[in-house]
C-alpha cells in the first residue's frame, strides 16, 4: 500500500495501544449497485474515523472511473501539506478493472495481513472486482437512500400494501458471498444496511421504508443502522478532503456539524467493528 501523509505518526500511536496478537486485517467492503447513496462518504468517514482511532487502516478504490476516494484522500493530505497540520490519512490504492482485476485484489487483500482493517469501496455497477472483494468482505455495509427505489436493490415490495414480496437480486448475490466466506472462515459475515440522507422530519415513507427493511432483515439476515443525513457540509468537505471528526482543520463548527458528528458516532458504534471503542475518537 501506498503511504500517505500524516500516516505513520498514526501508526505508531495504534501501535502502542493494539495487542501483538497476529490476526488478518478485517475486511469492510462498501457494497451497492446503485449510485448516488453517499457509499463513497460513508466509505471515507469510516476509514478515517478508524486511523484517527489509532487502528492501521488501509483502503482500496476498486471504482478506477470515478476514482471518489482517492480524489477525497488526495485533497486530503493536499490541504494539510498546505496548512502544515497532520491529518489521520489512510493508505489507500486503486485497482482498475481488468482481466487480473480480481486477482489484484486478493492479492492487495493478502498483503493486509500487517494491517488492522481494509475498508474497499465498490463501483456502483455489477463488476468482477466488487464480487472479489465481497468474497473476502468480513463486514458489508450497503448504503441506501431511505426510499423505495433504493430499496428496490435488496427487495420487492407489493405496491398496494408495501409487505415485502421476495428479496432482490443483489440480496442474493450477498447471500452466496456470506455464504461462501463463512465456509472458509468459519465466521459468519456482518451484513449492514446503512439508512443514509434521511428525512430532517418523519414522513409517512420513512415508516414504510423502515417496517419494509425490519421485515426484510429478518428474512435475508442484515442489521439496519442509520447512516448520514442529506447535509451540505458533506459536499463542502470534499475539496479539502476533510472530515467530520477533523476539528482542528474546520474554520467553522456549528450546530449542524456536531449533529452530524453524533450521527456518525453512531453509525461507528453501530458496526460492531473487532477492537472498537468510541472512547478512541476523545
Amino acid at each position: 500500500m501506498s503511504e500517505s501523509a500524516g500516516n505513520d505518526k498514526t501508526r505508531r500511536r495504534g501501535a502502542d495501544t493494539m495487542t501483538t496478537t497476529p490476526r488478518p486485517a478485517h475486511v469492510i467492503v462498501l457494497g451497492n449497485e446503485k449510485g448516488g447513496s453517499g457509499k463513497s462518504t460513508t466509505a471515507v468517514h469510516i476509514g478515517v474515523a478508524l486511523a484517527h482511532a489509532g487502528f492501521r487502516v488501509a483502503m482500496l478504490d476498486l471504482d478506477a472511473r470515478q476514482r471518489t476516494i482517492s480524489r477525497y484522500l488526495e485533497n486530503r493530505a493536499a490541504f494539510a501539506a498546505s496548512r502544515g497540520i497532520a491529518l489521520p490519512t489512510p493508505d489507500h490504492i486503486v485497482i482498475a478493472e481488468s482481466a487480473d482485476g480480481a486477482a489484484e485484489v486478493n492479492a492487495r487483500l493478502d498483503q493486509a495481513a500487517v494491517l488492522d482493517f481494509v475498508v474497499v469501496d465498490t463501483p456502483g455497477r455489477d463488476s468482477y472486482l466488487a464480487r472479489a472483494a465481497l468474497a473476502r468482505a468480513d463486514t458489508i455495509v450497503t448504503p441506501i437512500n431511505d426510499s423505495f427505489v433504493d430499496f428496490d436493490l435488496i427487495g420487492q415490495v407489493d405496491p398496494e400494501t408495501f409487505e415485502v414480496r421476495k428479496p432482490s437480486f443483489y440480496a442474493e448475490l450477498i447471500w452466496d458471498a456470506r455464504r461462501a466466506r463463512a465456509k472458509v472462515t468459519g465466521r459468519e459475515v456482518d451484513w449492514i444496511v446503512v439508512r443514509n440522507r434521511l428525512a430532517q422530519l418523519e414522513a409517512r415513507n420513512m415508516k414504510r421504508v423502515a417496517a419494509a427493511l425490519e421485515a426484510l432483515s429478518k428474512r435475508v439476515g442484515f442489521r439496519v443502522v442509520p447512516g448520514l443525513s442529506e447535509r451540505v457540509i458533506y459536499r463542502e468537505f470534499f475539496p479539502r478532503g476533510v472530515t467530520l471528526l477533523d476539528r482542528a482543520a474546520m474554520e467553522e463548527f456549528g450546530l449542524g456539524h456536531v449533529a452530524a458528528r453524533a450521527e456518525l458516532r453512531k453509525l461507528l458504534d453501530g458496526l460492531n467493528l473487532p477492537g472498537w471503542d468510541p472512547a478512541r475518537l476523545a
